[in-house]
């Protein structure tokens, strides 16, 4: 007689993967109730929105100004961001230095800080009276505070971190092995990182420019401080949304809107870098 595999021997029930599992209610029921707190004020935009003047509020003069300048401004900014970040995440990633660390902070700092504090920041270093904003203006004229370019300066400051971590991330998951073959073949440092480095980490730098513009299209505290309030120089579509809010709820609400859908069509688009499926 054959003794009975170990295969015979299956315990009695239905297999593992027919069982169903049972949901910990201690867990879905805060889950649930923190989605609803995070999308019912949404919901409330959508629900109070005027949409049948929709169309007439977005092409008024003032609110197609804001949207006007807000794009040109991020837009800006972001490739001030690019110019400037993305040699920065490639020191941060690829070459050690005492402090790197505490340069990394620094650079991140952006992210946790006020906006509000980071308009003052601003204001200390580059306004007419700032560490280099006398030297600016007596040098070359230049004046920032409550211009344009105070936008574009103070949307770049909050909005570069973004840009460095995502490329920074991108630099240290890329293969290092192609970059060492291209020198072995004796290109050069800027010819490797243009034809090798820089292609390799491309998503990232898409992702992270993504990410920089959307948050350079909705600063506010920053702007504010450092640039002001001023029609078609400064008043872009938050600070058009925080002034309407008082005298003509509905074209904030309408501002509103247009910012919410910026923001989810980015988010759609971005979200394979951050869920992935086995």
């Amino acid at each position: 007689m054959s003794t009975p595999s170990p295969l015979d021997r299956r315990p009695a029930g239905p297999p593992p993967a027919r069982r169903k599992a049972r949901l910990p209610w201690m867990l879905v029921v805060p889950a649930l109730v923190g989605l609803a707190f995070l999308v019912l004020p949404l919901a409330g935009l959508l629900v109070r929105a005027p949409w049948s003047t929709l169309l007439v509020r977005l092409a008024e003069p003032q609110v197609l100004e804001a949207l006007r300048l807000s794009l040109v401004t991020a837009t800006v900014a972001t490739a001030v961001c690019l110019l400037l970040g993305v040699p920065l995440a490639w020191l941060l990633a690829r070459v050690s230095f005492p402090g790197r660390r505490v340069v990394r902070a620094l650079v991140t700092v952006p992210l946790v800080l006020p906006p509000v504090v980071g308009g003052v920041a601003l204001l200390l270093v580059l306004g007419r009276r700032g560490l280099a904003g006398q030297w600016l203006e007596a040098t070359f004229g230049i004046t920032l505070p409550f211009t344009t370019a105070g936008v574009i300066v103070a949307e770049a400051f909050v909005a570069m971190p973004f840009l460095v971590i995502s490329v920074e991330g991108a630099l240290r998951g890329a293969d290092q092995r192609f970059e060492e073959a291209a020198a072995t073949l004796g290109a050069s440092r800027w010819t490797v990182f243009r034809r090798v480095t820089l292609p390799m980490v491309l998503p990232g730098v898409v992702a992270g420019a993504v990410l920089c513009w959307a948050r350079a299209l909705g600063e506010f505290g920053a702007t504010i401080t450092f640039a002001g309030n001023f029609p078609g120089t400064t008043r872009t579509m938050p600070l058009a949304v925080y002034l309407a809010l008082e005298t003509e709820p509905e074209a904030a609400i309408v501002l509103s809107l247009v910012l919410l859908a910026v923001s989810v069509i980015i988010l759609a688009s971005l979200r394979d870098r951050w869920v992935s499926t086995p």
